[in-house]
């Protein structure tokens, strides 16, 4: 009997304590939902103003508009690339293509003989040139490498020179 009557206490300690924090519980809700106050932070903030075309006349100070002519800079003449310059680069770019034109020249050899067709070179015979032992494919991507190379050089070149103020027309 003394068993049965401590569960029971224990039993109700339990339950008189849950009903203790459901009662704290919605004690802490009405505050929440008491919030419709009439000096609430969001209705005390002023509204913005909204600027129209007949406002910016009658504004104080100064104010950047998309058009306004007084504010135009004039552009500054660019002075004028240094010949010697530009014919310099002319000339590296005259041999850097005649190299890549070389390049495309061997490539399309490498490619017909490959394929079985005769040379393009005049004889078919290339006396100063020795035997290789690589294979067709791994010289024309050694090939092809080189020309994406020389083609990099030649846009590190017309960048540079574009920098410096040359035009491209100067370099035709």
């Amino acid at each position: 009997m003394p068993r049965s009557l401590s569960f029971a206490i224990i039993l109700t300690f339990f339950a008189a304590f849950s009903a203790a924090a459901q009662s704290q519980d919605s004690s802490a809700a009405p505050p929440h939902s008491t919030s419709q106050d009439p000096a609430s932070p969001a209705e005390t903030k002023k509204p913005k103003k909204v600027w129209t075309n007949e406002d910016i006349p009658n504004a104080k100070g100064a104010i950047s508009v998309v058009g306004d002519t007084k504010n135009n800079s004039k552009p500054t003449a660019s002075k004028p690339a240094n010949a010697q310059y530009a014919a310099s680069v002319r000339k590296q770019l005259d041999k850097l293509q005649g190299q890549i034109a070389d390049i495309d020249k061997q490539l399309v050899d490498l490619k017909n003989f490959s394929a079985g067709e005769p040379s393009t070179t005049a004889s078919g015979v290339k006396l100063d040139k020795s035997y290789q032992r690589e294979p067709i494919e791994v010289q024309v991507r050694a090939l092809q490498d080189k020309k994406k190379d020389l083609e990099s050089k030649v846009d590190a070149l017309l960048d540079e020179a574009r920098k410096k103020g040359v035009d491209s027309s100067q370099l035709r």
